[in-house]
């Protein structure tokens, strides 16, 4: 049988979220991260979105009202990746994490992208990322992408917005 890959233009379209408050947690996606809020049901979950696409996350409480993390050393979602359309978007999310004293745990220059991470109040792991120019890749001889983690250059990011 003829193994055939996904379509080249196929995306991750939203991500759903169990969260253990889910007042806590739309206020951590609406005021520290930006997004808005495209629909409720009850007060068991919320969708939230960029430009008004229906959703982006979901978050709910269905089966983790009051719960906790799952514990190190288990599975689970190591992260979502949210792509922003460019640079100095990425700065302004920076921006925006630092007026709300919200903890940054790393950052990185990954030669395709430059990275910030962070987790939301229920410690799910989030990337806020955008990706570089195309043109800036450097690929092996073999045609794969060269991936790297370097030290991400703040300075230069943040005279995005100034």
């Amino acid at each position: 049988m003829k193994q055939t890959s996904i379509h080249p233009q196929t995306s991750i379209g939203h991500v759903h979220l169990k969260v253990s408050d889910l007042e806590r947690s739309v206020k951590f996606y609406t005021e520290v991260l930006g997004f808005e809020v495209s629909a409720r049901m009850g007060t068991s979950a919320a969708f939230l979105s960029a430009g008004g696409y229906h959703h982006h996350i979901g978050l709910n409480t269905w089966e983790s009202y009051g719960g906790s993390p799952p514990p190190v050393g288990t599975t689970g979602l190591y992260h979502v990746a949210i792509l922003l359309p460019n640079r100095k978007e990425l700065a302004r999310s920076v921006q925006r994490l630092q007026e709300h004293h919200w903890n940054i745990d790393g950052a990185a220059d990954h030669g395709v992208s430059e990275a910030i991470y962070l987790r939301d109040p229920d410690n799910n792991g989030i990337e806020l990322y955008g990706d570089k120019p195309r043109d800036q890749w450097q690929f092996d001889s073999k045609g794969k992408i060269n991936m790297v983690t370097l030290p991400l250059d703040y300075e230069s990011l943040m005279k995005e917005i100034q």
